[in-house]
């Protein structure tokens, strides 16, 4: 049995693809499940990961003039009942407290004593929270716009769980903003969906497509959602980003007043946007191979990892000089914003050592030994090639380039995506074909689905909700570009009004 069939991911891709994203993370040493039922633990490299989200994130957020804040975990009740579309939404999934102590029964064992005079729901979103802060911070138009963010945990009890992507606990950033007129919260509301675009094309080299949630997928209580769906291995979709136009809906149910220029009392227009750990869920399943992850550079938990080579005691210390002399060259270059990562493995581990740092995706493997330093060279592996497609290159020249392979690197794993987006997504105009596409080719492997199908839709709640009971396919978005006429709907044949994207969704 060869090195790779002992060390590769178990099942593989088509074979499982769930069980392969659960192996991934656990070989990636990612994250694992935690006591309490339907969280996390994230475990260093992974969480490393969301750092470098929240740095890029959280520097474009910045650039737009949003500023951060931190509000409660706990939301009082009567908050949450305030607006009705917003609290139905959520209600199966909040996690309450009721009670502020323990204290020991007559049998020694602990239960909840002090009733709360008003249930406390635990953080599942924070637009009505925000919102009564909004509601004394706001009186006059000078006041406005309100541009927050925060970075937080929130809790939403999930029935069915799955690491990064559906966790009862996860991690992420919730935008809050306030205007004066409806144009502005609008415009804000299109520029946060575009900082989450980019933040995935360039960053996670994950492509996208940018649109409107039809009325049934909106965000509880929005006037308007627009996202960012983007498609993984298993021609599922995938939910990146969200943003919403709230209108006036959460100021009125928080009270959120001012005085227009005009001296007319008037309630603001406000906002939301998110993204979460999802993120790097989504970053598994675009980028992932039989072999482990595949991790972008520019959102790399490191770039690059060395590996001394060392089969004799008296060949240590010259190479550990030689590495970490060449550790300290690559750490003082910046890339893309950062100080290059560098690790260096010198564990006498064997061939494991190197297929750790496979699995973990790591751009960059250099290897050093005795030969290469005779040779002033280094023996590098890319993660994006063959695992055996190693090069030996001098060791000023790959300092040199380091910078230039990286970013090839990134190049090619967001062609890759593309490519494979494009080749999965279809035109469909007929009915029959349309429920043909749905349908599972092989039902020994359900998991795997169509893909993409752009077609007509009539704009009717009821055919969308039809087409859903049928096939578990939902419209993921109406693309903001519309580059046919809107043609047949595809659900019941009646005209089109545009053109959407059906997907099976995680």
């Amino acid at each position: 049995m060869t090195d790779k069939a002992q060390t590769a991911i178990q099942p593989t891709r088509a074979e499982d693809y769930p069980e392969w994203y659960q192996q991934v993370i656990k070989a990636s040493v990612l994250a694992e499940r935690s006591p309490v039922r339907g969280c996390m633990v994230i475990r260093p490299w992974g969480y490393a990961l969301w750092e470098n989200i929240v740095r890029v994130l959280d520097d474009m957020f910045k650039a737009t003039g949003v500023k951060n804040a931190y509000f409660p975990v706990f939301i009082p009740l009567s908050f949450l009942e305030k607006e009705a579309a917003h609290v139905e939404g959520f209600a199966k999934e909040c996690a309450v407290v009721t009670h502020h102590r323990l204290e020991k029964n007559d049998a020694g064992a602990l239960v909840p004593a002090g009733p709360l005079t008003e249930p406390l729901v635990v953080r599942p979103t924070s637009e009505t929270i925000i919102g009564d802060s909004f509601s004394k911070w706001v009186s006059s138009y000078r006041d406005l716009p309100v541009l927050i963010n925060q970075w937080a945990n929130v809790v939403r009890w999930e029935m069915r769980t799955r690491l990064f992507l559906r966790t009862s606990e996860f991690l992420w950033q919730e935008g809050h903003t306030a205007h004066a007129t409806a144009e502005e919260a609008l415009e804000r509301t299109r520029m946060m969906l575009d900082v989450y675009a980019r933040m995935s094309e360039e960053y996670l080299a994950m492509p996208v497509v940018k649109g409107a949630k039809t009325e049934a997928e909106r965000f509880p209580g929005a006037v308007e959602t627009l996202c960012i769906e983007a498609m993984m291995q298993d021609r599922k979709a995938l939910q990146a980003g969200t943003s919403h136009f709230l209108g006036q809906n959460f100021a009125r149910a928080s009270e959120i007043k001012f005085q227009t220029a005009d001296e007319v009392e008037d309630y603001v227009w406000t906002t939301s946007w998110g993204a979460s750990t999802r993120l790097i869920g989504g970053l598994i399943m675009i980028h992932g191979d039989d072999d482990g992850i595949l991790l972008p550079p520019r959102i790399a938990s490191a770039h690059v990892v060395l590996l001394p080579i060392v089969r004799k005691d008296a060949d240590r210390q010259r190479v550990m000089e030689y590495t970490e002399s060449l550790a300290a060259e690559l750490r003082e270059k910046f890339y893309h914003h950062r100080r290059l990562v560098v690790e260096i493995d010198s564990r006498d581990i064997g061939g494991a050592r190197g297929w750790e740092w496979i699995k973990k995706g790591i751009p960059l493997r250099v290897e050093i030994g005795p030969r290469d330093i005779a040779q002033n060279s280094v023996y590098v592996g890319r993660r994006d090639r063959a695992h055996r497609d190693k090069f030996s290159i001098p060791k000023d020249q790959f300092v040199a380039q380091v910078m230039d392979i990286l970013d090839e690197i990134q190049q090619t794993l967001f062609a890759r995506a593309l490519a494979f987006r494009k080749e999965n997504t279809v035109t469909i105009e007929d009915n029959a074909a349309f429920y043909d596409f749905f349908t599972p080719q092989n039902q020994q492997k359900p998991e795997i689905h169509g893909g993409f199908a752009v077609c007509s839709w009539c704009g009717q709640s009821a055919c969308e909700q039809k087409i859903k009971e049928d096939l578990a396919v939902t419209i993921r978005c109406i693309p903001f570009e519309q580059d046919r006429d809107p043609g047949t709907c595809v659900g019941c044949g009646k005209p089109g009004t545009q053109r959407v994207i059906f997907a099976k969704a995680y």
